[in-house]
């Protein structure tokens, strides 16, 4: 969060767990301060009641380990489509990840 400026990063990737913050946490922390950064959620847990509440909470995908670079890579291409399509005044679609 120390380098957090609004419109200075495209995509947030981050990690489910970690030390003292959970990557949803950060996500609640982000849109608290009315940022709607695309979030990209990493873990190891497969559990679909942490996949859904991470959604629900505003995550745009949520890969679970192992990542797969062509995985992480179509995710991160929707958001810079989607990013780019706002800039232009097009509509946003969303991906199902």
């Amino acid at each position: 969060m120390a380098d957090f400026e609004p419109g200075k990063f495209d995509c947030l990737i981050t990690d489910l767990s970690m030390p003292g913050y959970s990557g949803i946490d950060l996500l609640r922390r982000l849109r608290s301060l009315g940022s709607p950064i695309p979030v990209i959620i990493v873990t190891a847990d497969a559990s679909p009641a942490t996949r859904s509440h991470a959604t629900q909470e505003g995550a745009h995908a949520y890969l679970t380990k192992p990542v797969y670079s062509n995985e992480l890579l179509h995710e991160l291409q929707v958001v810079l489509d989607r990013t780019s399509d706002s800039a232009r005044g097009r509509p946003e679609t969303r991906s199902d990840g």
